[in-house]
């Protein structure tokens, strides 16, 4: 539980790292994050001497195609979060992660011919309404949140059907946009365009600031994928809520971000749908329990 609880809270306090970057475009902060992350996870795997499963992928075009795609929706999330952060929608960035759960359970019927249980789908429908409120207050698609939840949750649903794990996949993934990001990174440095080799006030405080990229990516997912392995999925799926209601907290109580009473009430019909989703899959799973135990 420490593990997994260590890995929602430093997702959920990204809000103030990225603020730090706001002065370097989002672009380059995915190169930085790509890299640096890729360097971290070249370690940890050199520690382990996990090295046979990559001679392995690269004779099978499919699992290369698959996290290919993953890499991309990958990139693009990572991307939409980060210029959402800086220019100031770090709450609407959390409710992408409020309903991406229930983008899960209806791409799980649509993809993985998954049946959702009634109340399940009385919890999408109801994140639905909420999302369409939010829409109609604001006068305009809440578009940052709707991009997270998706590309998250396809991201979630090509990780659920690969065949390489945690460490493994991501590790993969960094390989496949390193080159991207690096030739991005000499492109901007070549044009002195980079905190790296501006030498502005405050670039070497940036520079700091995009080294940190590769540890903050990489660690907690680390301690996820420990955590996970730990604990039930029930109790997994329950604690992913931390993450969303920090970044929360923090737009509204540190970045001081508009809430109307009229998007105060979208956001509680998401998080009642949220209720109605956990307090029904914590049901099911104690009568599962229940029903697997000894007789009396």
């Amino acid at each position: 539980m420490l593990y997994a609880f260590l890995a929602y809270a430093i997702w959920g306090l990204f809000p103030l790292y990225f603020k730090q970057l706001k002065g370097v475009d989002a672009f380059e902060v995915i190169a930085h994050r790509t890299l640096w992350s890729l360097v971290v996870l070249l370690l940890v795997l050199a520690v382990l001497r996990r090295w046979a499963w990559l001679g392995e992928v690269i004779k099978k075009p499919a699992v290369l195609r698959a996290s290919a795609i993953s890499a991309l929706l990958l990139s693009g999330n990572w991307l939409v979060y980060v210029w959402a952060v800086q220019n100031g929608h770090v709450v609407e960035s959390s409710l992408g992660y409020f309903i991406n759960p229930l983008v899960s359970v209806a791409l799980g019927f649509a993809v993985l011919h998954e049946r959702p249980r009634p109340a399940q789908w009385a919890a999408v429908g109801l994140a639905a309404v909420g999302v369409l409120w939010l829409a109609f207050g604001a006068g305009h698609v809440p578009w940052i949140a709707l991009v997270l939840a998706l590309s998250f949750g396809f991201y979630g649903l090509m990780r659920k059907t690969a065949t390489l794990g945690a460490l493994e996949g991501l590790t993969l993934e960094t390989l496949m946009l390193a080159p991207i990001a690096a030739v991005a990174l000499a492109w901007w440095c070549a044009a002195g365009t980079s905190p790296l080799v501006r030498g502005a006030p405050g670039d070497s405080t940036l520079t700091h600031w995009l080294l940190a990229a590769g540890p903050l990516t990489a660690i907690p997912l680390l301690f996820f994928a420990v955590g996970a392995r730990r604990i039930p999925l029930m109790l997994l799926g329950l604690m992913q809520y931390i993450a969303p209601t920090l970044q929360f907290a923090i737009g509204i109580g540190v970045y001081g971000e508009p809430m109307s009473h009229s998007r105060l009430i979208g956001f509680a019909i998401i998080w009642l749908a949220l209720a109605l989703y956990s307090a029904e899959g914590l049901l099911v799973s104690r009568l599962k329990s229940g029903r697997s135990g000894p007789a009396p």
